[in-house]
């Protein structure tokens, strides 16, 4: 199929884009990032904005850096950038664990990370590591700037907390410390599909202990979900195989899991259970690769 008629606005600026997407707020704009997952879903039609502003040609929205303790992230800054910079390899390893399990080379090559968090898609890998992580998303208008934290970003399916006229521009992630684990798991159909069900875990040790834990999942429900009730049981303890699965219970009870016609309710959750136990394991048992 081809998409419906769009009229196509290439801007050079970040103030023509910005300007350019409050006029035509009404006519549900988008912004044309990577294109990797908004051009598909115009082809089929389940998405039909009548204005598309190109982003390609704004200079100063790409770029990776550490500032005040953060490691800064430009939403245009391709996936493929992202997966190998030393940066974040450094200090956000588990951003880098993760991007084994997003998509394709060919796709990671034009894909942006701002454009695959700002669609929400809640079965993709970055939406749940950032919630993680405790990142935080720069968003701007024509008038103002804000800071919205990933806990309260992703809204619902495709939905976020951006308002039609504001635009991610980069995101904010704290850089890892020296006594912090991380670890991803995922299970999807094939390799590069999004997930049937993704863990992503990480722990703050000091003296055997658990002194923060942070668990987060994708593909299994509407929004990506943190394990509260996980990160509560852990909290305090020596992560022995009983610890970590009383902590994976609590959480997994507390999930409402869905169906679709292929992946039943029942193994979606006790897969999220197994994954759960694999990366909190793993975190728990693996040194800092953070100097």
């Amino acid at each position: 199929m081809k998409p419906s008629a769009f009229e196509l606005i290439r801007t050079s600026s970040l103030e023509e884009a910005l300007r350019a997407l409050r006029e035509h707020q009404d006519r549900d704009a988008k912004l044309l990032a990577g294109g990797q997952s908004l051009i598909p879903m115009m082809n089929f039609r389940v998405a039909q904005p009548e204005i598309l502003i190109d982003l390609g040609a704004v200079p100063g929205l790409d770029g990776i850096e550490m500032r005040d303790g953060a490691l800064c992230i430009g939403a245009m800054t391709r996936h493929n950038d992202v997966k190998e910079h030393a940066l974040v390899a450094q200090h956000a390893p588990l951003v880098r664990e993760a991007y084994e399990y997003v998509a394709h080379h060919s796709i990671r090559n034009r894909g942006t990370l701002g454009g695959n968090l700002s669609h929400a898609d809640p079965a993709s890998e970055m939406p749940a590591v950032m919630l993680a992580l405790d990142a935080v998303f720069m968003v701007r208008s024509v008038d103002a700037e804000r800071a919205i934290p990933a806990s309260e970003f992703f809204l619902a399916p495709f939905t976020t907390a951006l308002e039609p006229d504001e635009m991610l521009l980069q995101v904010r992630i704290p850089a890892a410390l020296a006594q912090e684990r991380f670890a991803f798991e995922e299970v999807s159909l094939r390799k590069g599909d999004f997930a049937i069900s993704a863990v992503a875990a990480g722990l703050r040790m000091r003296d055997g202990r658990c002194e923060r834990a942070r668990v987060s999942m994708s593909g299994i429900s509407y929004t990506p979900l943190r394990a509260a009730e996980a990160e509560e049981v852990l909290a305090g303890e020596v992560l022995d195989a009983g610890c970590i699965a009383r902590a994976v219970d609590a959480a997994v009870g507390a999930i409402e899991f869905n169906a679709t016609a292929a992946i039943t309710a029942e193994y979606r959750r006790d897969l999220t259970r197994t994954l759960m136990i694999r990366a909190l394991s793993r975190a728990a048992a693996e040194p800092s690769e953070t100097p």
